[in-house]
């Protein structure tokens, strides 16, 4: 079992102070530890932006793909390995705009992948554009008159298109959080977890103080079987009436668990035969 101090690197966390990226890196961590999640079982896929920094500072096998291709590098490797733990620690712009074609067909595949999102509502490694979660009206650098696109919500795209696991945390509740993480990777199949997480740099409307106030938990009598339910819920966005915890959870096959090529062993287990290839070259020149 790993320990807090076997995951560290000799790099030092670069994030502004402040940023939720600390908390979900503690979090993310937590649940290794309890969870037994080391190289030896489990791979961490990022992609561009702030998130992907994460690599750096956990010590796990790690990738970080081009923008917005975090998703298809670690399908690659589930079906590789459909052993290991995938997770995926992606942005709202690198999932949701330059990644949003791989993450609804990622979602509609029921791929068992954990989508890990850092939700800040902003491009934050760029300095500070809007991303696909910026709200209506808000202003930046690339909307200095106001945002006129309408935001996309995470929780509600993921429900829609398929995923089997849907929740939405907040990074600074680091020990809900851990929980989260930990039954989405226990889940078979997509799981995804919107993490809302403040950019205290350049998101001066999402801060600390505004999830603390306008968040509250998904109680026990919440079907979270019922998509329908799911999905009303997941529109929800005003005044202390933003919900958190699991929206839907669903038990289907999933993607890797369908493929014959995967029923008896993983794709790395299998030889790697020589073929020669010079007759068909020849057949066709």
């Amino acid at each position: 079992m790993p320990t807090l101090a076997d995951l560290s690197t000799p790099c030092s966390p670069n994030w502004c102070p402040g940023c939720g990226d600390f908390a979900i890196w503690a979090a993310l961590k937590n649940a290794m530890v309890r969870q037994g999640w080391d190289n030896t079982n489990s791979v961490l896929v990022a992609g561009i932006g702030c998130h992907g920094h994460i690599i750096n500072f956990i010590k796990l096998t790690s990738f970080e793909g081009l923008h917005g291709r975090a998703i298809p590098v670690a399908t690659g490797i589930k079906l590789a390995n459909h052993r290991l733990n995938v997770f995926v620690s992606t942005g709202d712009g690198d999932c949701l705009a330059e990644g949003g074609n791989h993450f609804v067909h990622a979602c509609r595949r029921n791929h068992d992948l954990t989508i890990l999102i850092h939700d800040n509502a902003i491009y934050g490694l760029t300095t500070g554009q809007t991303s696909p979660t910026s709200p209506h009206g808000f202003h930046s650098k690339s909307t200095p008159a106001g945002n006129i696109d309408e935001p996309i919500s995470p929780v509600t795209l993921a429900i829609a298109s398929g995923a089997t696991f849907v929740a939405r945390g907040y990074a600074s509740d680091i020990p809900k959080l851990t929980e989260l993480i930990i039954q989405a990777n226990d889940h078979q199949g997509l799981s995804v977890v919107d993490i809302l997480q403040p950019c205290v740099t350049f998101n001066k409307d999402y801060t600390h103080e505004f999830f603390q106030k306008n968040t509250y938990y998904l109680g026990n009598n919440y079907d979270r079987t019922n998509r329908e339910a799911a999905f009303k819920k997941s529109l929800e966005w005003d005044a202390q009436k933003i919900a958190l915890g699991i929206f839907y959870e669903s038990n289907k096959p999933s993607y890797e668990s369908q493929l014959p090529q995967l029923a008896e062993k993983p794709l790395i287990e299998n030889p790697l035969a020589r073929i020669e290839m010079n007759d068909l070259f020849k057949h066709f020149s």
